[in-house]
C-alpha cells in the first residue's frame, strides 16, 4: 500500500517527471468550494501549508478556509483579495501553529480596516462616517498590538534592554544580565550623614579627662 507524504516531506520535479514552480500556488473558486491551483495536488498543498506556517495538512485547511472567509468582499470570496492575504501571510514567515493563526488574524484584521477605511471615504452621510470611524479606529490600535503579541511569542516574553554609558566606580559591580526594578526601600549603614548633622571628631583620651576634670570643678 502507498502512503501519501507529509506536507514537510518535499516533492521532487523528478519524482513526477514536471518542472514545478516554487512559488506559492495560488486558490481558484469554483461552484464546489476552492482548490489550490497547482499541477501536482500534493506539492500544491505543501508549498500552501510552508507558505501558512501550518504543520499538517488539516491545520492548512483551516486556516485557509478561514483566509477565505475573511477576502469576502460583498458576501463573495475574493481570489485577488485572498491571493493578497495569503501573501502577506509568507512574507511575516509564521513558524508554528501559534503564530500562524496570529498572523492570519493579523492579515485579516489589516484587510478589515481597509474595507473600514474606504467605507469612510464614500460614507454618505454622519451616521455613517461616525460608524465607519470608530471601527477603523479600534482595528488601528488592534493591529500594533498584534505585532507586539507577535514580538513577544517569538522572544520568549524576554523584554530587550538597552545599557548605555554604563560607569562602574571603584568598588561597584556591574551587572550583566536582565535586571528587573522593583520599588523598595534601601537601608545602609554606609550612609554618609548629611552636611546639616555632620558627625563630631573624635576625642583623645587626654581631652577627655580635662572634660571630666573640669566638670568635677564646676561641680
Amino acid at each position: 500500500m502507498t502512503t501519501a507524504p507529509e506536507l514537510s516531506v518535499p516533492t521532487t520535479a523528478a519524482a513526477t517527471g514536471q518542472t514545478q514552480a516554487a512559488a506559492t500556488p495560488r486558490v481558484k473558486f469554483s461552484p464546489q468550494g476552492f482548490f489550490i491551483d497547482h499541477p501536482d495536488p500534493k506539492l500544491g498543498e505543501r508549498l500552501m501549508a510552508d507558505a501558512l506556517g501550518a504543520g499538517d495538512r488539516d491545520a492548512m485547511d483551516g486556516i485557509l478556509r478561514q483566509l477565505v472567509k475573511a477576502s469576502a468582499s460583498g458576501g463573495r470570496p475574493d481570489e485577488v483579495n485572498l491571493s493578497f492575504m495569503v501573501s502577506m501571510v509568507q512574507s511575516i514567515r509564521p513558524r508554528d501553529s501559534v503564530e500562524a493563526m496570529l498572523v492570519a488574524q493579523m492579515v485579516s484584521v489589516h484587510v478589515m480596516a481597509m474595507r473600514c477605511a474606504q467605507h469612510l471615504a464614500n460614507a454618505n452621510d454622519l451616521a455613517q462616517h461616525d460608524s465607519a470611524a470608530r471601527a477603523l479606529g479600534r482595528l488601528a490600535r488592534t493591529f500594533p498590538a498584534q505585532i507586539e503579541a507577535l514580538n513577544r511569542y517569538r522572544s520568549h516574553g524576554e523584554p530587550a534592554i538597552t545599557v548605555q554609558n554604563v560607569k562602574v566606580a571603584d568598588g561597584g559591580k556591574a551587572i550583566v544580565g536582565n535586571v528587573t526594578q522593583h520599588a523598595s526601600v534601601i537601608v545602609s549603614d554606609n550612609t554618609p550623614a548629611s552636611a546639616g548633622r555632620a558627625p563630631k571628631p573624635a576625642r583623645s583620651r587626654r581631652q577627655r579627662d580635662c572634660a571630666d576634670a573640669g566638670q568635677d570643678a564646676q561641680a
